[in-house]
């Protein structure tokens, strides 16, 4: 029953295949600054989506073996995937990467995630997380596939720290690890009715769109704005004060 949630997102899966930066990251040409900026922002992701399958086994909407496979799930993102990220880290000579600031779309997702995971019903917080998971194993195999094209028409720049990155999201190990949750949500659609499946439709899509703009987000290398007082502001605001 989870395949009628991502088929109510394919339009926007379907563009975010062919995000820029993916590809740029199969043939070879993303630049180091940008691939830097994506891991650092990931790896800060990672540790607030960790802490939503913390909150998801919680729940009492969750089995006491969902809340394990939950746990699981936690555990997996944040040494699994993290030990990809730390050896980047290491590879770099990046310290301190745990306390680097969340820009502004890394944040927007988190938020978003946290709050349906802490507020709202056990089959909602499954379906916001469950994008996050799906689109990863998507894209890295259609990844594999276009570094197999380029490979074989030799116009292809290889480049260790993205064919790493491709390896573990097409793999079969994150594949197994992605079709247990897409169980756990199939499990949870077949006691819904059809108004938590239209929520959970809109988180899921909610999250297709915010995974896009993660992407956006490092291929613009995005900042904070910088705050700037305009000319007039003082002669309207001294009330304020």
């Amino acid at each position: 029953m989870a395949q009628r949630l991502w088929d109510g997102a394919a339009e926007e899966i379907a563009i975010t295949e062919k995000h820029e930066f993916l590809v740029a990251m199969v043939d070879g040409t993303l630049s180091l600054d940008r691939f830097r900026y994506y891991v650092v922002q990931d790896a800060l992701y990672l540790t607030d989506f960790a802490e939503c399958f913390r909150i998801l086994a919680r729940n009492g909407g969750a089995s006491v073996a969902d809340g394990q496979r939950l746990h699981a799930f936690a555990k997996g993102a944040e040494e699994d995937e993290k030990a990809l990220h730390n050896s980047f880290f290491r590879e770099w000579d990046v310290t301190g990467a745990e306390n680097a600031t969340a820009m502004p779309n890394t944040l927007l997702y988190t938020s978003y995630m946290l709050r349906v995971c802490s507020t709202r019903p056990y089959a909602e917080g499954l379906a916001v997380l469950l994008p996050c998971m799906w689109i990863y194993w998507h894209v890295g195999k259609c990844m594999l596939r276009l570094r197999e094209e380029l490979d074989e028409a030799g116009t292809r720049r290889a480049v260790p720290a993205f064919d790493a990155w491709i390896d573990l999201y097409a793999g079969e190990e994150f594949e197994k690890e992605v079709k247990d949750y897409i169980g756990m949500v199939d499990r949870a659609m077949e006691d819904a009715d059809e108004e938590t499946i239209k929520r959970m439709q809109e988180h899921f899509n909610m999250s297709c769109r915010l995974e896009h703009m993660f992407w956006d987000q490092a291929q613009l290398l995005m900042e904070w704005p910088e705050l700037k007082a305009s000319r007039s502001s003082s002669s309207w605001c001294s009330w304020c004060v």
